[in-house]
């Protein structure tokens, strides 16, 4: 399966990428089989998610995924962004193969994992 211009759009120009000093919120999460590694920061104020921002250490999918997510949750409510889900990152990014789907799955758990924390 190809990758689709969403994908390669968000690997040449990844969305929020970087460090939020100001964060509530962080979690990094480790795909213990293949190593890739994310780390979320997010600012929120009043329940809702004011700024997301990421750093990606793995595959592709990863830093794609991690892109993509950042821009799925800012300006929404907690409430609204514990509903998303390992396939609405996949179609975010324009569709994975199958086999990299753990690059989603890894993005939504430390979303899960951040939301929870606190700094």
């Amino acid at each position: 399966m190809p990758y689709s211009d969403t994908f390669r759009d968000h690997i040449a120009h990844p969305r929020n990428a970087g460090d939020l000093p100001d964060a509530t919120h962080t979690a990094e999460e480790t795909n213990p089989v293949c190593g890739d590694r994310l780390r979320l920061s997010l600012k929120i104020h009043d329940g809702r998610i004011e700024a997301a921002r990421f750093l990606a250490y793995g595959c592709p999918p990863t830093l794609a995924c991690g892109s993509a997510m950042t821009e799925m949750i800012e300006g929404f409510t907690v409430e609204e962004v514990r509903r998303v889900t390992r396939n609405d990152l996949v179609n975010a990014v324009g569709g994975l193969p199958t086999r990299k789907h753990h690059a989603a799955a890894l993005a939504i758990e430390t979303l899960h994992s951040a939301l929870t924390s606190r700094d």
